[in-house]
Order: structure tokens, then sequence, then C-alpha cells
């Protein structure tokens, strides 16, 4: 697998209509392999992934302010400031913030597509093409190109069917040019 580092974006922050800040802090490789770091600000205790899983990458969270609750492997855990957990890959995990103001470091190893999956699901946001309250695409194309950049899966939902309808119309949406319009000039999703 390479990864590719992308020492451009440090520094550069997206915020979600809801006032969600992803900042991105690092991307690169130690002796654990390549890496990403992004620093979140949750202004709203609320839910932030529902249960899914990855199969090659790992997550782990530290809470540097406030308070996070997780469900990993079936096992509920409240974290605060200096507490960290750890998704390792194959894993179901989903978590929610429990407290206002919550700032926490989030890295991913390997990094894969994930920073993308961030800028184009702030990239819907922006547009109004998410939902209020979920932030989740209304589109279907644009949910099946969200799916596709975040290289894991839908907890629940078996794999192939997934792939099939999930990934097909991630396909059909790169072929009719969704991917491009979000790279070139932003998403153009009705």
């Amino acid at each position: 697998m390479k990864v590719t580092f992308i020492s451009e974006n440090i520094g550069e922050t997206l915020t979600f209509r809801n006032g969600h800040r992803i900042t991105f802090i690092a991307q690169d490789e130690d002796e654990h392999g390549p890496y990403l770091r992004l620093e979140h600000q949750l202004p709203e205790a609320d839910r932030q992934a529902g249960p899914h899983w990855h199969p090659e990458l790992s997550e782990s969270w530290t809470v540097r302010r406030g308070r996070l609750r997780f469900r990993i492997d079936g096992t509920e855990t409240v974290v605060g400031p200096g507490d960290s957990l750890t998704a390792p890959p194959r894993v179901v995990h989903e978590f929610w913030s429990e407290a206002p103001d919550t700032v926490f470091d989030h890295e991913i190893r390997p990094p894969l597509r994930h920073w993308e999956m961030f800028q184009l699901w702030h990239a819907l946001d922006a547009a109004g093409k998410t939902t209020v309250r979920s932030r989740m695409p209304r589109n279907p194309l644009a949910l099946a190109l969200l799916w596709d950049y975040q290289d894991g899966y839908i907890a629940g939902i078996p794999v192939r069917p997934q792939r099939a309808v999930l990934g097909g119309l991630a396909r059909l949406a790169t072929r009719i040019g969704y991917r491009r319009r979000y790279l070139a000039t932003g998403p153009d999703l009705d």
C-alpha cells in the first residue's frame, strides 16, 4: 500500500455548519507506519459516528477537553481529558461527544483516504447537501462517494451488498462527474 503524504494541508481547518471543526495536524510515517493526525473541536454534545468498521485502518482518539462516549466491539467507555482509546482494524466502533466544547486528537493508521473523506463531507455540508441533524448526504450518489472514501463498512449490513450497491453507486458517481465536480469547483449534487 502506497501512502502519499500531504504536507500542504498542515494547518488546514474544515468548519461544518454545526460548528464542528477538523484541523489537519500531521501526516507522516514513524516506526509503526504511516499516520494522519487531526484535531476535532465539537461545540455541541451529539452523535459523531454511527457503527462502522475498517478492514485495514485503526483509529485512536485522545481527549484534550470535554468527554466522549465510545462503543468499541460492544463495550461502552466514557473518556475525559488525557484519556485515549483505539479501535483496531475490523472492530465495530461508534462514538458520541458527551459535553459541549469537546476537543480531541484523532489518529488514523494508515491514513488511506480519510482526509479526503472529511474534505468531501465538508464540501457537501458547506453546499447544503447534507441533512442538518445527521450531516449525512441527501443524494444517494454523494452518500456512496462518502462511503467509498471512508475505507470501511457500515456495521450490521453484509459487506457484499455494501460493495455492490454503494460501491456501484460510487463508481457511477465518478463516471458521471460527481467526483470531478467536487474536486474542481465543489459539489453540484442535487
